[in-house]
């Protein structure tokens, strides 16, 4: 199934959701960090992703894993989410890293146009376990994330489930993950989006989603 064929209701992100080695045990939030992207954000594999430079010159590509809900979900036990979920996709949180957005005002710096590509497969729930994907992006072929959703502090259900107990979730939103660290070797995590970047995020099971910055 293609994902271009959807059209997401609301977009939700979970933040500082993936462990990092050496850690302390305990570290991190204690339950989901959840925040959003505009509905208006979203695009679809092969997109070319342009914004103006002078509101935000640093920003940044971070491959997540994406869940589409399929039925409404209010108040669901863990145990019970996947009945409600319709598959699972891959999602290029594309974010501003300058800090009069990164600092305070994260939906602004997330929700550009063009600052949520999606897709382009949506793999149905029972056909994929999301326990332990690896997960990856790359700039023009350089790696810049390698991680598993095994290192995920809250696994799909945890999130989902969450979620269902604060606010409505309808057929259509998109909730994604939450992203692995950036790798240390070149080009590095100060390594922003230039203009003719290709962007290639990749999930195990799923495929790539590629995006061109101009």
């Amino acid at each position: 199934m293609h994902l271009d064929l959807l059209r997401p209701g609301a977009i939700y992100t979970v933040g500082l959701n993936y462990r990092v080695p050496g850690e302390p045990e305990g570290a991190g939030p204690d339950r989901p960090m959840i925040y959003g992207k505009a509905a208006s954000s979203f695009t679809t594999d092969g997109a070319t992703l342009s914004w103006d430079r002078t509101l935000t010159a640093n920003v940044d590509a971070e491959c997540e894993l994406g869940v589409v809900i399929g039925r409404d979900a209010w108040r669901v036990d863990p145990a019970d989410v996947f009945d409600h979920i319709l598959g699972y996709t891959i999602v290029n949180d594309v974010s501003s890293r300058d800090a009069w957005l990164d600092g305070d005002q994260w939906l602004v710096g997330k929700s550009m146009p063009g600052f949520c590509p999606a897709g382009p497969r949506l793999v149905p729930v029972g056909e994929l376990d999301p326990a332990d994907l690896q997960l990856g992006c790359s700039i023009n072929g350089d790696p810049i994330q390698d991680g598993r959703t095994s290192q995920m502090r809250f696994s799909v259900a945890a999130i989902v489930a969450f979620l269902s107990h604060h606010l409505a979730l309808r057929p259509g939103d998109l909730i994604a993950t939450g992203t692995p660290a950036r790798l240390t070797s070149p080009p590095g995590p100060d390594r922003h989006l230039e203009p003719g970047d290709v962007v290639t995020c990749w999930i195990e099971g799923i495929g790539e989603l590629t995006t061109r910055i101009a």
